[in-house]
């Protein structure tokens, strides 16, 4: 039976040990709760074990102790699933500290080069199935229709005094937008000096992406006292 040296034992450890902590440098990056030693001190410790179980010289001991290392790696991981609300937080989190104490009982094994195959493996599904998630985050549900057209009307609300400035304003920032108002008007406060201007325009996709360049430039005259918007879905469905 081989018999594991002090040598052997330095070099599956520090292999243990650095594939955790390189694992962990991506979490800590990513600001998660696990990060760079809790992936690092999981690895090691999962190294470890399956060392000591290996010194001892009992052929089946590392495969019962690496067993005991998923076990045990359950209840640590457990701790770090939190509910938020209707949700549930650190499911990666476990996941990730799952796959740190993996890549250490490989190394532990003598399986350097799949220890660091499965390091890389871990850091590609963080680092490129990210974007992927986000991708299907934002696609749209079943059903929908990202081409539906929307009505969507700028109100501004401003002194009589400023009308003709402020109108000529509203159907600039409307153009520079690629927006082209289907109706403007102009509306006279019951109550005091005020006039309201109502634009009314027709929008594919999203109304807020496109009407807040248009909002933001109105906001920044001195003679605007409300500005807001309102939108409604569908607006072929009031013929």
């Amino acid at each position: 039976m081989h018999t594991l040296t002090t040598f052997e034992f330095l070099i599956r450890l520090a292999t243990g040990v650095a594939c955790g902590a390189l694992i962990g440098v991506e979490r800590q990056w990513r600001a998660r709760m696990a990060g760079l030693r809790t992936n690092a001190l999981v690895a090691t410790g999962a190294t470890l074990f399956v060392l000591y179980s290996a010194a001892v010289g009992d052929a089946g001991s590392p495969t019962r102790v690496a067993s005991y290392v998923v076990s045990g790696i359950g209840f640590l991981g457990g701790g770090v699933i939190l509910r938020d609300g209707a949700g549930v937080r650190g499911l990666n989190t476990a996941a990730t500290l799952w796959c740190s104490a993996a890549v250490g009982v490989l190394a532990a094994s003598g399986r350097l080069v799949l220890a660091v195959l499965g390091t890389l493996t871990i850091l590609a599904v963080h680092l490129l199935l990210r974007p992927a998630g986000r991708l299907l985050d934002r696609a749209p549900a079943a059903g929908s229709d990202p081409d539906a057209a929307s009505r969507a009307t700028v109100h501004v609300v401003c002194d009589r005094r400023d009308e003709g400035h402020l109108r000529a304003l509203l159907l600039q920032a409307l153009a520079a937008s690629g927006l082209v108002p289907t109706a403007l008007r102009s509306r006279r406060q019951q109550e005091g000096a005020d006039t309201a201007v109502l634009a009314t325009v027709v929008i594919t996709g999203d109304l807020a992406p496109a009407l807040e360049p248009v909002i933001a430039r109105l906001s920044l005259e001195p003679g605007v006292r409300d500005l807001h918007w309102h939108g409604e879905e569908h607006p072929d469905d009031d013929a």
